[in-house]
């Protein structure tokens, strides 16, 4: 495919903007393996890039989009050939490199992780760095000693892409999850992917006591400032709270207290420059321990075409569970 449609974000004196365009392979960037994609997703982090609301975007003109999936059709890197079925997620793509909002995508080898056989190119997206990231969490919170029979996991922003799928990880593997969420209307979503106890967001939101009642051996926070902070605070001796969003503020009005008096673990989780090993193991443990049926079942499916009306809902926290876009 010499020419294919991309959606290119650029800045000019009116601010940032977003358009449909044709483009050549020419004017993909540098990489040793050039891939068809095939599927992408929304991310909490490219409604930001879309809507302009932080700047997510540090190049320009940039295609955004931090997740694909799809097939290579050329290749000079040892890993891969022509016909592997790959998927990417961060390395800088849809923020300093041209990501996956496009019908074909050139990047480094290195970046790439093959489809594991357990999931189609369709379920790679439904995961996505939502879903990725959600299974870093998890494994964060095993890596601390957070295992099922040491009390309930608390998980917050629960009906988003993160939470949905740490809800249903977490489910499977025997935990008791309490899902907080500002939305009361997905109480009964939730529990179809394994919560059994909802909390209203609320109840989190406001600033935090130095310590409060032990209530959750772990958590899986993707809201940070006092979200994070209260989180912490209501944490058991010897737990662990795994920080892997911002969606409420970057701040975080915090005490010593939980850290020195109940030998509380604060995991903080990047899934953008995680090494290859790191990734490669969190796939695999998605193909084992996150249940397609429920995957299918938080899951959407929409048009490419449909990204930037996307953009501000999933900012505002209106978009439930995961999204998968067709290329095509």
């Amino acid at each position: 495919m010499d020419r294919f449609r991309a959606l290119l974000v650029t800045k000019g004196a009116q601010g940032q903007s977003a358009d449909w365009t044709e483009l050549g392979l020419a004017d993909l960037m540098d990489g040793d393996v050039t891939v068809r994609v095939s599927h992408t997703t929304i991310n909490y982090k490219d409604g930001l890039a879309l809507t302009g609301k932080a700047p997510i975007v540090r190049k320009f003109p940039l295609v955004p989009g931090i997740d694909f999936a799809g097939t290579v059709t050329q290749s000079s890197h040892p890993g891969f050939q022509a016909g592997d079925d790959v998927i990417l997620n961060g390395w800088g793509v849809g923020e300093t490199h041209h990501g996956g909002y496009s019908q074909m995508a050139r990047v480094k080898g290195d970046w790439l992780v093959k489809r594991p056989a357990g999931f189609s190119k369709a379920q790679t997206m439904a995961i996505g760095t939502a879903g990725y990231t959600a299974m870093l969490a998890v494994l964060a919170l095993e890596q601390n000693g957070v295992a099922p029979g040491k009390g309930p996991i608390l998980v917050t922003g629960a009906a988003g892409g993160v939470g949905s799928v740490a809800v249903a990880v977490l489910a499977k593997l025997g935990y008791q999850v309490i899902a907080s969420t500002g939305r009361p209307e997905e109480a009964d979503f939730l529990k179809s992917l394994g919560a059994t106890e909802i909390l209203p967001r609320s109840d989190l939101s406001g600033p935090a006591r130095p310590l409060g009642k032990e209530r959750w051996a772990g958590a899986i926070d993707v809201a940070g400032s006092h979200t994070l902070a209260n989180a912490i605070a209501q944490t058991r001796y010897g737990g662990c709270v795994a920080a892997c969003g911002l969606a409420q503020g970057m701040d975080l009005a915090s005490s010593v207290a939980p850290f020195i008096l109940r030998g509380i673990t604060l995991a903080g989780i990047d899934s953008v420059m995680a090494p290859k090993a790191k990734r490669e193991a969190a796939w695999a443990r998605l193909s084992s321990d996150l249940p397609t049926d429920k995957l299918d079942a938080l899951t959407a499916t929409r048009p490419l075409a449909d990204v930037t009306a996307l953009a501000p809902d999933i900012v505002d926290g209106k978009v439930r569970g995961r999204v998968v876009l067709t290329v095509d």
